[in-house]
């Protein structure tokens, strides 16, 4: 198989990059380095440093022709969609737009891309599924919603296969504590720097923990099964953020400080996926406990 990732030298693209390589695929990135970094990259792989947006971008894609493009490229921080609504839109939405055209002139077999549980927004079940309407409430979250229409409407239209894939709050090794790091990666790097760590509201909002090598494994099953469907890859089992601390006193071995703070605007107070369509479909369960992955992340961080 060829594939190429885009956003390659990310935290969730640069491990997909390394199993892909592992089970015998070349394997191409394209990546700006914003976010990314070049010693996360594979040697193995070949790496085209340019924006997703470019001119250059397209012409990569139609000259590599792959048979497979993990889409990965985004702009996920929340917080920046807000402040940078224009921003957030052009990188993911119009970002999409160009891959997906680019895509269907160099004849590549399917797109997977990477969504998020941000599309739903506000919840009215205890674990949202596929089927919810969804309604979100911020920037980033629309852009991604906005982004799965069009692939759809590509397909309608022209053709081409693809599967969404909307992830929970995913977290590991390599993801930074910068703007788009989630709450686990800023923890950790507050952990091991003795600093506090700060908690956004009450600290009982609770959030779907899945750990990037499960959802490296749902990218890959995807990339066989699940054309034209949209589907979650989540743990199903909700973790609030107080619980998250004490986990984390637990590994740490003592007492750790905590500061609290306002809430922040477009954070969602519950966010727990529904994942039984991605055993069905996709085959796919997560394997790695909450336990496991912080403990892995935890060593990561202090090496």
């Amino acid at each position: 198989m060829k594939a190429l990732v885009t956003g390659g030298a990310g935290f969730i693209g640069s491990h997909l990059t390394d199993m892909l390589i592992d089970s015998g695929a070349e394997v191409h990135i394209i990546d700006n380095l914003t976010t990314g970094s070049i010693k996360y990259v594979n040697p193995a792989a070949t790496l085209h440093i340019e924006d997703i947006n470019s001119d250059s971008s397209s012409q990569i894609i139609q000259t590599v022709k792959p048979d497979v493009v993990f889409h990965m490229a985004a702009q996920v921080d929340v917080q920046r969609s807000i402040a940078d609504p224009a921003f957030d839109a052009n990188v993911n939405i119009v970002g999409t737009v160009r891959l997906i055209h680019a895509c269907k002139q160099a004849g590549v077999e399917k797109i997977i891309f990477s969504s998020t549980s941000a599309v739903y927004g506000v919840s009215k079940k205890e674990r949202a599924s596929e089927d919810a309407l969804p309604s979100p409430i911020s920037y980033y979250g629309l852009s991604k919603h906005a982004s799965e229409c069009y692939i759809r409407l590509f397909h309608e239209l022209n053709g081409i296969n693809y599967t969404i894939l909307r992830y929970s709050n995913v977290y590991g090794p390599r993801q930074t504590a910068k703007g788009e790091g989630g709450v686990i990666a800023i923890f950790m790097s507050n952990l091991h720097k003795g600093l506090p760590l700060f908690v956004h509201g009450s600290g009982n909002q609770n959030r779907d923990f899945i750990f990037v090598q499960d959802v490296v494994r749902a990218n890959i099953a995807a990339s066989r099964q699940g054309n034209q469907e949209t589907i979650n890859i989540s743990t199903a089992l909700p973790t609030s953020i107080n619980n998250l601390v004490h986990r984390l006193n637990m590994i740490h071995g003592s007492a750790i400080d905590v500061a609290h703070g306002p809430e922040r605007p477009g954070d969602i107070m519950d966010s727990c996926l529904d994942n039984l369509k991605a055993e069905q479909i996709l085959g796919w369960r997560p394997k790695v406990s909450l336990i496991e992955g912080l403990t892995q992340t935890y060593e990561y961080y202090r090496k």
